[in-house]
C-alpha cells in the first residue's frame, strides 16, 4: 500500500476542537500518520491540494444499494404502496447478476460524491454477489441480507422460513464479517416489524449478542405502518423492538419519522442510533423527523440517503442540505445549523457504527478515509468571509468531489474511479433492469 503525502489543503478535521488547518496530511499502510504545516515525508504519492479542501468521509448510516437499479421506477407513491406495488417485485426478480451491477452502480455514485462508509440493507436472495460488488469497489460498508419471514402481498421470491432467514444471515457472517483489512462488516438486518416474525426478532438479537455485531431495520417510519405494528403486537416500533431486547447500542434505526415520548426515551436510555433520511422521507411523503427535539435530548443521529428509488440520489450533500433547511420554517433558522448536519454526515455516522475512534474525523492514528474537495466553481465564490463548512452544506454539490480515499487506498482520483469501469456498469445495469421488468411482466400475464 503507497504512502500518500497531502499538501497545502484546507483540511476540516472534525476532531474535538473542530479544528480547520491549513497544511499537509500524511498516509502511510491504511492510517493519517501526521497532520501539520510543511509536513517532510518522502511518499510514494504526492497530491497537490493547493486552494483545495479534505473533509472526513462521509458517512451514510442507511443505504439499499439493491435497490439502485430501481431508480425511477418507483416514483410518487406513499411507502407501503411503493413497496407493495413496486419496490417488492423488482427485488424479487433479482438475480446474482442484477444485484451485482445494482450495488456497484450504487457504490459508483457514493464514491464519486466523497461517501467512504455505508450501513447497507440488501435484499432477500444473493446477497453474496452484493458482497463481492463491495469487496471489489475498495467502499467501507456494513452490510446484510434483509430479512423477512411475513407479511401480506409479499411476493414469493421474498417469501422465508425462519429457519432459513437466520442460517443463511449467519453463513453471510461467517463468510464476509471482517474481511478486507477489516473494511467489511456484517450486519444482521430484519426488514421492520411489519415483516418480520417475534421469532425471528429475538433469535436476531441473539446472534448479534454472540457476535457483537449491529442489528440494522427500520422503524416509525409511516402512520401506516405504525398503526400495523400496533395492531399486531400491541406496542409501537420502538416499544416493541425494546420488549425483545433489541434497544440496544448496536441497534441502527432508519427514519424514526413518528416517535412518541416514550419511543425517544427508550431510544436515548438504551444508546439505540437513528439515521435520518430527509430525501427519502419527503419523497415518500413520510414526514419530517423531528431531528432538533431528539438532538437536543442526546440521541445520537446520522445522516442516509436510503434507496435511489425513493430519493433518486445517494448524495450526502443533498442530504445535508435537505437536513439543514426542512427543519428551519418550524424550528427556527439556527436550529440545523451547517455544523450540526456536517456533523451527523462524519463523526455521527462514525459514532452510529462504533467506529469513531478510527473514522469520521481527520486525526493522526485514525484510517485514512476522507475526500478532496474542490471548491473553486462559481457556486462557491465568494469565499471570503464564508465559513468553510457553511460553504460545504450549503453551496457545494457531488462534482466539486475530485478524490476519495478509503482505508488508506485511493479509490478516486481527478473524478475517475480505480476500482470499477463506469461505462460497464452503466450498460449492464439498463440492460439488467430491462430484464427485472420482463421477468416481472411475464409473472403478471
Amino acid at each position: 500500500m503507497p504512502s500518500i503525502l497531502i499538501k497545502n489543503a484546507e483540511i476540516v478535521t472534525m476532531n474535538e476542537k473542530d479544528e480547520i488547518i491549513r497544511g499537509d496530511l500524511y498516509i502511510e499502510k491504511n492510517r493519517i500518520i501526521d497532520i501539520g504545516q510543511s509536513l517532510d515525508y518522502q511518499a510514494d504519492k504526492t497530491i497537490d491540494a493547493t486552494n483545495k479542501t479534505i473533509i472526513p468521509g462521509f458517512i451514510q448510516t442507511h443505504i439499499h444499494l439493491c435497490q439502485t437499479l430501481f431508480r425511477g421506477q418507483a416514483d410518487d407513491l406513499e411507502l407501503m404502496d411503493w413497496l407493495k406495488q413496486k419496490i417488492w417485485p423488482l427485488e424479487a426478480s433479482h438475480d446474482e447478476e442484477s444485484l451485482y451491477y445494482s450495488a456497484l452502480l450504487g457504490i459508483g455514485e457514493l464514491i464519486q460524491s466523497g461517501t467512504t462508509t455505508i450501513v447497507d440493507m440488501e435484499t432477500v436472495s444473493h446477497t453474496d454477489f452484493a458482497f463481492q460488488a463491495i469487496a471489489k469497489s475498495g467502499i467501507r460498508a456494513l452490510s446484510g441480507k434483509v430479512m423477512m419471514d411475513k407479511g401480506e402481498k409479499v411476493p414469493y421470491g421474498l417469501r422465508e422460513r425462519t429457519s432459513v432467514s437466520l442460517q443463511e444471515s449467519a453463513d453471510l457472517l461467517e463468510k464476509w464479517h471482517g474481511k478486507q483489512n477489516g473494511r467489511i462488516q456484517y450486519a444482521f438486518c430484519p426488514r421492520f416489524v411489519v415483516s418480520c416474525t417475534e421469532e425471528l426478532l429475538t433469535e436476531v438479537r441473539k446472534l448479534s449478542d454472540r457476535h457483537g455485531v449491529c442489528v440494522h431495520t427500520h422503524a416509525a417510519e409511516n402512520r401506516g405502518e405504525i398503526a400495523l405494528v400496533e395492531q399486531e403486537t400491541g406496542m409501537r416500533n420502538v416499544v416493541y423492538l425494546d420488549h425483545l431486547g433489541l434497544a440496544n447500542e448496536k441497534l441502527i434505526l432508519a427514519h424514526c419519522v413518528w416517535l412518541d415520548d416514550e419511543e425517544k426515551s427508550i431510544i436515548k436510555r438504551r444508546k439505540v442510533k437513528v439515521s435520518h433520511c430527509p430525501g427519502s422521507n419527503l419523497k415518500l411523503s413520510s414526514g419530517i423527523a423531528d431531528v432538533p427535539e431528539m438532538l437536543q435530548q442526546g440521541i445520537d443521529l446520522s445522516l442516509g440517503a436510503d434507496g435511489a428509488p425513493c430519493n433518486n440520489n445517494l448524495d450526502m450533500l443533498n442530504e445535508m442540505r435537505l437536513a439543514a433547511l426542512i427543519q428551519k420554517p418550524v424550528h427556527g433558522p439556527t436550529a440545523m445549523n451547517a455544523k450540526t448536519v456536517f456533523r451527523m454526515a462524519t463523526i455521527g455516522g462514525a459514532r452510529a457504527v462504533g467506529m469513531d475512534q478510527e473514522i469520521g474525523s481527520l486525526e493522526a492514528g485514525k484510517i485514512a478515509d476522507l475526500a478532496i474537495l474542490n471548491l473553486n466553481g462559481f457556486h462557491m465564490y465568494p469565499s471570503y468571509g464564508v465559513d468553510t463548512i457553511s460553504r460545504i452544506v450549503y453551496s457545494a454539490t457531488r462534482a466539486d468531489v475530485e478524490t476519495t480515499i478509503i482505508d488508506g487506498e485511493i479509490v478516486m482520483e481527478h473524478r475517475l474511479l480505480r476500482n470499477m469501469d463506469k461505462k460497464t456498469v452503466l450498460y449492464e445495469s439498463n440492460k439488467c433492469i430491462s430484464r427485472l421488468m420482463k421477468r416481472i411482466e411475464r409473472l403478471n400475464q
